[in-house]
């Protein structure tokens, strides 16, 4: 039965082994991509003109009271910010099931595009705060004015950044090809085996589900009175789905084995670099031994010039002593001849 055949499924030869193992060749299921939505970034879009537009007519808006204007305006960039986090929670959650269907490189890219707005709308925030703080030394434009500029500025940014952001998903939904994560770009090679494994598991999920919805076929099928076509092609197409969640199996095991080899060289790598550290530092400690030893003989030998000149001076002085007394000596005993 198929049952048995995927509670226990039977060893294959080194030659299937062989032959399923090669991910880059033999790509995994793809069929099963479910496309991104994009309701909610339009929605966000929508509110971000909603923003600019009460930026930009917040002075007609509250003319009765424009006392209120800056408390409103701080209020709703607040209350922005309070949306926009809340809104980047469920975009980072897109870009995690895009990145378990294969798509690492959109994953990616798209993992530091969700995070803009929310930072863009935190800046706005403290520009305003800074604004408020230094009230008194704004006198060239007034507060109201200078809020709204923000608050066009930071709708604006934010509007572009999501803007790119729908465009990559629409790029993403009108994918007719393999999953990028069975191609190594450069990067992390630890990052990419770990999204090539998410997504393996997830097609073996989807396999054992194909597989069971199947069973449940051949079953239905096996108790009506014409089975002949039906329960072979089920036949064949559950005997498919075994080889593949097999196949699935293998690549798995084997970038399990790839990722443990990766860890265990960069652990080598960090203890390389460990002993490299240390080395230096003894490099460096006895660099600084000799450069003292030799400030200490410098100042020996500054010490024995300064003797050496002293001792000089004072042969000098010596000898012309010497030679007055000579000539003093000379002198007399001429003296006394005559």
């Amino acid at each position: 039965m198929a049952t048995e055949r995927f509670s226990s499924p039977p060893a294959t030869s080194q030659e299937e082994n062989a032959l399923f193992l090669d991910i880059l060749h033999e790509a995994p299921l793809f069929a099963h991509r479910k496309p991104a939505r994009i309701v909610g970034s339009v929605f966000y879009c929508i509110l971000l003109a909603g923003y600019t537009t009460l930026a930009v007519g917040a002075e007609w808006i509250f003319r009765p009271v424009r006392e209120l204007i800056s408390p409103v305006l701080c209020s709703c960039d607040v209350l922005l910010m309070l949306l926009t986090g809340i809104f980047q929670q469920y975009l980072v959650y897109q870009v995690h099931k895009i990145r378990l269907q294969g798509y690492y490189s959109f994953s990616q890219k798209l993992k530091f595009i969700v995070r803009i707005p929310f930072a863009i709308t935190a800046y706005g925030t403290a520009a305003m705060l800074l604004v408020i703080l230094w009230k008194p030394y704004t006198g060239f434009l007034s507060i109201s004015a200078i809020l709204r500029i923000i608050m066009v500025v930071e709708a604006l940014c934010a509007g572009c950044f999501m803007c790119l952001y729908i465009g990559y998903i629409h790029q993403y939904n009108s994918l007719n090809s393999h999953p990028d994560v069975l191609k190594y770009h450069d990067g992390r090679l630890s990052d990419q085996q770990m999204a090539l494994l998410q997504y393996q598991r997830e097609n073996l999920h989807f396999l054992s589900e194909e597989i069971l919805r199947l069973q449940e076929s051949l079953s239905k099928y096996e108790r009506t009175d014409d089975r002949s076509t039906p329960q072979v092609d089920l036949a064949h197409l559950l005997a498919a789905r075994d080889q593949e969640l097999r196949t699935i199996s293998a690549e798995m095991n084997q970038v399990q084995s790839e990722l443990r080899l990766a860890r265990s060289l960069i652990a080598e790598r960090d203890s390389e670099i460990q002993r490299v550290r240390m080395t230096n530092n003894q490099y460096v400690e006895e660099n600084e031994r000799l450069r003292a030893i030799l400030g200490e003989w410098s100042t020996r030998a500054a010490k024995l010039e300064r003797a050496l000149e002293a001792e000089r001076m004072s042969n000098i002085e010596l000898q012309r002593k010497i030679s007055v007394q000579r000539n003093q000596t000379h002198v007399e005993s001429n003296d006394h001849g005559a």
